[in-house]
């Protein structure tokens, strides 16, 4: 199985890039919803971290977002990347027979989930778009993004480990062209 990890910063269009490959996609932040939602372990957990705070279940974003600040971070990455880890074992796994599978991992430098064999793909987008993008998604706060922002390593180090860049800078036709040919050198 090859396995194309698909990188960049915040709204930089990982998600898009990754369902153009038309591969399974194991995607990072759906994941950290579906637990949010499902897991009454982690649930606990974080109940037991941030009492205060974490008080129903389902786990609601609202509930995440009180607690989530540059002293707290690290407790709660510490709680739900483990969970993550998990599900990506288990989608690893139930797709060991294919030939391709698409990670959509933003930490995934960060975390040294990646392996030498993978192939890792920089999404490249503006700042401007990436502003653009956030402030449409009617969830935009200054001061997250930051804080989300200062997990993940500068785009010049993260460019660095990565195999392509896409730049998506322009229209979807052209992101398009620039996978067929990333898959072209891939199958050759």
């Amino acid at each position: 199985m090859i396995r194309i990890c698909i990188v960049g910063e915040i709204a930089s269009g990982k998600t898009f890039v990754s369902n153009c490959f038309g591969y399974p996609i194991f995607n990072a932040d759906k994941e950290v919803i579906k637990i949010y939602k499902k897991s009454r372990k982690c649930f606990n957990q974080l109940k037991k971290k941030f009492p205060n705070n974490i008080n129903h279940f389902p786990i609601k974003k609202s509930q995440i977002k009180k607690i989530l600040n540059q002293k707290n971070i690290k407790s709660l990455s510490n709680i739900v990347h483990p969970y993550v880890r998990l599900s990506l074992k288990k989608f690893l796994k139930k797709h060991k027979k294919r030939k391709f599978v698409i990670l959509d991992i933003p930490l995934l430098i960060e975390n040294k989930l990646y392996l030498k064999s993978d192939i890792l793909i920089y999404v490249n987008t503006p700042k401007y778009i990436i502003n653009k993008r956030l402030k449409k998604r009617g969830t935009y706060n200054k001061q997250i993004i930051k804080i989300l922002e200062s997990q993940q390593l500068k785009k010049i180090k993260k460019k660095k480990f990565c195999n392509f860049v896409i730049e998506n800078a322009t229209d979807r036709n052209n992101i398009i062209k620039q996978i067929k040919f990333i898959k072209k050198k891939i199958y050759d």
